[in-house]
């Protein structure tokens, strides 16, 4: 049985997350990394934009170490969900240099503290562990990068949580059709 570092741990799973988000806009043009695909407006950029305040206000503003700057959807008419979607005055890389900063900055706080660390999120929300919110933030940005893998589907047909694609099966052209088959053969009550 070898050793086990809990921080390190999480801190692979969190980077593992940030970096399949990042990737999933390579070579995408600029209205397909902002195109909403949901009826929620779900689009790349905007997640980006979204994690990048979660990293600072998570690991930033809670253990008193505030990040830098404004955060991006902070304006002077911020709307609901401002955070989720990029204006067209907001450029790519304002938005992924804000998040690859707000993460670095995340690392620091990681790295200076002790698990047991406790902050408090602005608002009155509570407080907490630095290990519950790495746990929380490695799950928020899992979360995202899925969301970010099938929004990447949607628009090119690029899987997986790698560049290389080889965490997933080769495409098989019928399997879309199977499923399709095998849902109106349940809805049905045939099988």
């Amino acid at each position: 049985m070898t050793g086990s570092d809990p921080k390190a741990d999480l801190q692979v799973y969190l980077q593992d997350a940030r970096d399949v988000l990042l990737w999933k806009l390579d070579g995408l043009a600029e209205y397909d990394i902002r195109r909403p695909l949901t009826p929620t407006g779900t689009n790349l950029l905007g997640l980006v934009k979204h994690l990048a305040g979660a990293e600072a206000r998570y690991f930033g503003a809670a253990f008193g170490r505030p990040f830098a700057g404004t955060p991006l959807w902070v304006t002077g008419d911020a709307e609901p969900d401002s955070d989720l979607w990029a204006r067209a005055d907001e450029t790519r890389e304002e938005i992924t240099d804000r998040y690859r900063r707000a993460c670095a900055h995340a690392d620091e706080t990681i790295a200076a503290l002790p698990l047991d660390a406790v902050g408090r999120l602005p608002g009155g929300a509570g407080e907490l562990t630095l290990h519950r919110t790495l746990t929380h933030m490695v799950a928020e940005t899992q979360r995202h990068a899925g969301h970010a893998d099938i929004v990447r589907e949607l628009i090119d047909g690029a899987v997986g949580q790698r560049p290389d694609g080889l965490n997933v099966a080769p495409h098989d052209p019928d399997h879309h059709g199977r499923v399709e088959r095998a849902a109106k053969e349940a809805a049905s009550g045939v099988g």
